[in-house]
């Protein structure tokens, strides 16, 4: 592989990956670079568009969901030879503290409370790892660590991060 040459990204998709492993390490770094601001300029493209598309139909879904008695959910109409399916997700959030104290109601009203809700506790690592060696011991067989997805960020020295 001559290490003068500078692939593009549209130059990266045609070369074998064997080829590119064997790029310079600047190269890398360089096509690196050029990937991540590709990736934000697609991005604030897309939420640019996103935004012109609910200022044109936001309104007309409004509209459609208040008649059909609904505040959130999928609606669906035309507009010229497009069908427009605009959703409105409901997302719920629930008050922790007041939903453990209805689980501990539930537990000593005599019922299971697993009936009515999902229990999911979790460990934050920095929690974890400020706990007394004797308290962390007690939790250790309850935890399993597993590796993430790699990453791998690349910079030539004299540029700043990207």
């Amino acid at each position: 592989m001559k290490t003068e040459m500078n692939p593009t990204l549209s130059e990266l998709r045609s070369m074998p990956i064997g080829e590119l492993a064997e790029l310079s390490p600047e190269q890398l770094a360089n096509l690196q670079q050029q990937a991540a601001k590709a990736e934000e300029s697609a991005k604030l493209t897309k939420e640019f568009l996103e935004g012109v598309i609910s200022r044109r139909y936001a309104d007309k879904a409004d509209l459609l969901r208040k008649e059909a008695g609904k505040d959130f959910g999928t609606v669906r109409f035309i507009d010229g030879d497009v069908q427009v399916t605009a959703e409105l997700p409901k997302r719920p959030h629930w008050d922790q503290k007041r939903l453990s104290d209805l689980f501990d109601r539930i537990s000593k009203a005599g019922e299971d409370p697993n009936e009515y809700m999902d229990v999911d506790y979790k460990v934050p690592e920095s929690k974890f790892k400020a706990w007394p060696s004797q308290i962390r011991s007690a939790f250790e067989g309850a935890r399993t660590v597993k590796a993430g997805k790699p990453t791998f960020k690349l910079m030539i020295s004299n540029q700043e991060a990207m």
